[in-house]
């Protein structure tokens, strides 16, 4: 072979090389894949978990409270209150959060769903009463959330949050009517976990030595009437507000009337008031989480395992076979 040959094939290889190459940079630095057209707001933890569950790959789930804030005293950022107003939906709960209801009212967001419209809230005991079942009629002071003494906290009970995942899913698919089985189908799953979570929990405290539980915070009304226990908390419906002197007295003396074990806070308000009653009484504190958002010191990663955590720490304090 000639040299004129040899160094033409020698540059036709060369050329080959930097042609794979820049073929294979561009597949690297190509455009991203796109994102999902949906484009979802939810108010906090519990309806970002549905949110996601149902909706899948097919959208972007945002949520307005940042984990490990207290979800009820929420401030919303400029960039936040636009989110609301450009969001395909807004998953949010009505009188819970009063920034999202503002921002919700200004924006004039056609696709907004309040919860409250599939799951009515109930009325919860006020801490100075004897039965704490969050059917009895409320007569808390004006220091609980703007619901005017309702107990917001309908996800811990399962069945709740199978309601409201129904509607999600039904939402979508009028939103993105190409993917309804998609999430139809995740909607089902989802069913299913949350009726088998619902099973667990029903099993687990159907033989307790005591149905009394005692939690700073009144936040387990939906739990204790779904599954006949009796809440005793040391604050009502806000987890921020002092306990009077007298209400302390009370919970010390049905803690000794029930035999009670465990003094119950929870991950996202000090733990002082739980440790200073069990200190007093001798008792142990544990956490029993009302699941408002999702911290690295939560038991579990997300809705349905941190109800697990606080279905073993029930059965543990209640004496459950």
């Amino acid at each position: 072979m000639s040299r004129t040959r040899r160094a033409f094939n020698r540059a036709a290889a060369a050329i080959s090389v930097l042609v794979a190459a820049a073929c294979g940079a561009a597949g690297e630095t190509g455009p991203a894949p796109s994102q999902p057209e949906l484009d979802i707001v939810a108010a906090f933890y519990p309806l970002q978990f549905v949110a996601e569950r149902i909706a899948g790959p097919f959208a972007t789930v945002h949520n307005l409270t940042q984990p490990g804030a207290e979800p009820h005293d929420l401030e919303l950022s400029p960039r936040q209150v636009a989110s609301v107003s450009t969001a395909k939906l807004v998953i949010y709960q009505k009188s819970f959060q009063a920034a999202v209801d503002q921002a919700i009212a200004q924006s004039g967001v056609d696709n907004a769903l309040d919860t409250t419209t599939i799951v009515p809230l109930l009325a919860l005991a006020a801490p100075d009463d004897h039965e704490h079942d969050a059917g009895d009629h409320d007569h808390s002071s004006d220091q609980d959330h703007d619901q005017g003494g309702l107990d917001p906290h309908v996800w811990l009970d399962p069945s709740n949050v199978a309601t409201i995942a129904a509607e999600v899913a039904r939402r979508l698919s009028e939103l993105d009517p190409a993917h309804r089985a998609d999430f139809d189908a995740n909607a089902r799953a989802l069913a299913d976990e949350l009726d088998t979570l619902d099973r667990e929990f029903a099993q687990g405290l159907a033989s307790c030595a005591r149905p009394e539980f005692v939690t700073t915070h009144a936040a387990f009304g939906y739990l204790a009437h779904r599954y006949h226990l009796t809440q005793i908390s040391v604050s009502g419906l806000s987890p921020e507000a002092e306990p009077s002197p007298a209400r302390l007295a009370e919970v010390q003396r049905e803690a000794r009337d029930h035999e009670i074990t465990t003094i119950f806070y929870e991950t996202l308000v000090s733990p002082a008031v739980a440790e200073s009653l069990a200190g007093d009484l001798g008792l142990q504190t544990d956490v029993l989480d009302p699941i408002e958002g999702i911290t690295d010191q939560s038991r579990g990663r997300d809705y349905v395992a941190v109800m697990r955590a606080n279905l073993i720490a029930l059965k543990a304090a209640n004496g459950c076979r």
